[in-house]
Order: structure tokens, then sequence, then C-alpha cells
């Protein structure tokens, strides 16, 4: 599905205080202890929902548990992942395997953004590596529990993704890098990923979903940790002028994890001032986030750099 299929179910500012009781389900989620994952663990934890925190931090997630425990009514387990370490995520997978049965929603939220140039453990560009593959892997082994839920996966993605184009050529950036380039291009992948994955739950007649999401532009941590030098300080002014609270940039993940009212194969986010803020709704999509054949591509190499077979076609 896309903007357009679904228009008729349009969501008109959709918030918090919709969702239903959640008590008995289950949420994994990816940096859950910053930001937005943080401050969407903190609405699904109000509405009883069992949390499973995914972050590459021990103690920050620690601390994260500590704050939620005050509000959450739910159990909230955590587990040690990194993104950008594929021995991590298959260790973090076991974990949350070894924890639950079921997931019903799994909420691919952790990211990095315009980093300079460098590697993941594993020999990938550190964003297209993190953000997208990691993201890709992750999924790919937690899909069954998702499954045995009927539950959702649930991709954050960016506005930046208008910027972004798949450069089959050069994933890596080795012939030329640009941490924004690079940057647009994993979140693009990342939508991209979102809705190849629907189309292909669809056809094999899953009981699970997949829902995009973005939280506009969102004062966290990443402007602050990734991004160097001129941009840092560009980021500074900006965040204090235009940024909205992280608070409200997580209502559309939320909305695509557990709201009642969201479609399958839909792209969720603020639709106010450039899409940055505002009321919660269908979020615009860039027509080359709906190209097939390239997202077929993407999900083609994307099995073929990690060495997996997930949902394959052939």
């Amino acid at each position: 599905m896309n903007e357009q299929s679904i228009s008729q179910n349009k969501i008109e500012n959709w918030r918090e205080d919709r969702l239903p009781n959640l008590s008995g389900k289950c949420f994994v989620i990816t940096g859950g202890n910053s930001g937005i994952g943080f401050e969407a663990a903190q609405m699904l934890g109000r509405r009883g929902a069992d949390l499973i925190l995914a972050c590459r931090s021990t103690q920050k997630a620690a601390s994260a548990r500590m704050m939620l425990e005050a509000t959450s009514t739910g159990t909230i387990n955590l587990v040690t992942l990194d993104l950008a370490d594929r021995s991590s995520i298959c260790r973090a997978s076991d974990g949350v395997r070894a924890i639950t049965q079921r997931i019903d929603g799994l909420i691919n939220n952790a990211g990095i953004m315009q980093t300079p140039k460098c590697q993941t453990a594993d020999g990938f560009e550190l964003q297209f590596g993190t953000n997208h593959l990691g993201h890709f892997l992750w999924t790919s082994m937690l899909l069954d529990r998702v499954e045995a839920a009927g539950g959702r996966v649930v991709q954050v993605s960016s506005i930046a993704h208008r910027l972004g184009r798949i450069h089959f050529g050069d994933l890596m950036g080795e012939k030329k890098y640009s941490s924004t380039k690079a940057y647009a291009q994993s979140k693009l992948a990342n939508l991209m990923f979102a809705f190849e994955l629907d189309r292909r739950l669809a056809k094999a007649q899953s009981p699970a979903i997949a829902i995009a999401c973005h939280p506009g532009y969102s004062n966290t941590n990443l402007q602050s940790s990734g991004p160097t030098g001129l941009l840092n300080m560009i980021y500074k002014p900006l965040n204090a002028l235009i940024a909205q609270p992280s608070a409200l940039g997580a209502v559309p993940t939320v909305l695509a994890a557990a709201g009642l009212e969201a479609q399958r194969g839909a792209y969720y986010g603020p639709t106010g001032f450039f899409d940055m803020r505002g009321p919660v709704s269908l979020s615009h999509i860039a027509p080359h986030a709906l190209d097939l054949e390239r997202s077929a591509r993407l999900w083609a190499e994307s099995e073929k750099l990690l060495g997996i077979s997930f949902l394959s076609q052939d």
C-alpha cells in the first residue's frame, strides 16, 4: 500500500490518548534509552505494555528503565544491542527470544546521523550499515516472533529520505563520501525496506504487517552525537528555533506500533511546516521511495551483503 491507496483511511491529528489498553502486549524498541525511542517506550508503558529495550549502552539502558518504571505498569527488560556489529545483533536477538515468544511491535528506531566516514565491525559504511543493514538483519531474526503475535514491524525513517538516492554502484561511499548523502541514503533505505517488507509479508499471507513513520524535526541527541564541525554548530540554533520536543516526535512511532487506526504499508509523521512538526497523519512519500524495481533490488543487495535469505521471492 502507499499514501494514495490508503488515503480513504486518513488519520487526522492522531494523539497518544487514542492508544488502547496494551496490557499483555510486548514491544521491542531499538534505541529505547533516549530520544524518540524512550518517549515511545514511555507512552506504550503508560498503557500497560511490556517493554524490551535494545540499547548499545547497558548503563544508559539501566537508567532509562529506572525512569520508565515510575510510569509503566508492564515489565521492562533490557538487551544489549549494537546495530553496527553482526555478532551483537545475533546475541541480542537470542536475548529477546529468551524473554518472549511474541512481539506485538518490533520498533526499529535506533539510528545515527551524518557521521564522519567510518565502518561497522563488519566493514559496511557506518550509516548504511547501522540504520539499514543492522535493522534488516535484526528484523529477519525476530520476524517469527512478530508473526506469532500477528504484530507489526515499525521502521522509523526520516523526511531526509526525500533527498536520498540508493547508490547501487557505491553503497558504501567508497568512491565518494558525503555524511549527509550517506544519511539520506540510509533513511531512504529504511522507508523502502518497510514498504517492501509489507509487500512480501502480504504475498506470503503472513499475519504480520509493516508500517513506516518519521519524527519530523525533533530535538534528540542525533544532532549532537553524529555531525561534526560546521554541521554540529548549525544544529544548535536550529534545534532551539525549529525542533519540536522528542515526545511529540514519538507520536507517529506509537501510532504505527499500537494505534488501532494504523494501516499496513502506511507512512505516518507530522504534517505541518514541511512535515517537520504539527498534526500527525499520513506523511508525504517521495516518489522514488515507491519504486518497486529498486526496492526489490535493495532487498536482494541487502541479503547478499549479509549472506542471508529473508522472505526471498526467488
